[in-house]
């Protein structure tokens, strides 16, 4: 396997890879490993053998992370399918561009190798590994209050430009980042409990884009901007 990346994870050297269809046992082994573990599951929805293998085969890209030849972390683009779905709906892009967008997709880190930051290493490596001639636009979307996913995508500069029901009864933050320019110099600035889904949706109406969050008085604020 070609390495495109080597590090430490503490004394541990691991590598990391890109995945194809030939490690999808690897990939399942993993994931149930993951989801096993977590005390709220509703947090992770978990992709099928099909969903993977879809992306797999070329609609999109899947990095590894191997400790020898254990499989430790892995981390997901999926080139959707347009639908009416898609969430380029719900960022602004026009529809003759959604063959230029990317999903980040599933994240998983097996619990024997969190605390290390190795979700964010393979974020940045999945990342400029994206081809820019093909596309322009990454999002995504995230359970409100979990955590460790929203820290993740907002310290990749994605910002939050929806807060609705996706995937028929799940509420989501949307995430948009447009590869090709940086965010604009905004002007004005809220900040709203993550709890207050209607205050948070009226400010999206608004105009206002979700930029970042912080913890206050054990509750969770997230600041708009536009």
């Amino acid at each position: 396997m070609e390495k495109i990346y080597e590090g430490m994870l503490g004394e541990t050297p691991f590598y990391v890879t890109i995945l194809d269809v030939h490690h999808l046992q690897e990939i399942e082994d993993l994931q149930v490993e993951v989801y096993e573990s977590l005390v709220d599951q509703s947090i992770l929805q978990p992709l099928t053998s099909e969903e993977f293998e879809y992306i797999l085969k070329g609609n999109g890209m899947m990095i590894g992370a191997y400790v020898g030849q254990d499989l430790i972390a892995f981390r997901a683009l999926l080139n959707p399918p347009v639908d009416n779905e898609h969430l380029g709906y719900d960022c602004g892009i026009t529809e003759d561009a959604f063959n230029r967008v990317l999903y980040q997709e599933i994240s998983n880190v097996s619990p024997k190798y969190r605390g290390f930051g190795l979700q964010k290493i393979l974020a940045n490596i999945i990342m400029s590994q994206i081809d820019l001639s093909k596309y322009d636009y990454v999002c995504s979307t995230v359970k409100p209050y979990n955590i460790p996913s929203l820290k993740d995508k907002f310290a990749q500069g994605l910002v939050v430009k929806g807060l609705k029901i996706k995937y028929v009864d799940k509420l989501r933050y949307i995430f948009f980042k447009d590869l090709r320019q940086e965010l604009p110099i905004f002007k004005e600035k809220k900040t709203i409990s993550m709890d207050d889904t209607v205050g948070q949706q009226q400010l999206l109406k608004q105009g206002y884009t979700g930029t970042s969050m912080y913890e206050d008085q054990n509750d969770w604020l997230v600041v708009y901007e536009k």
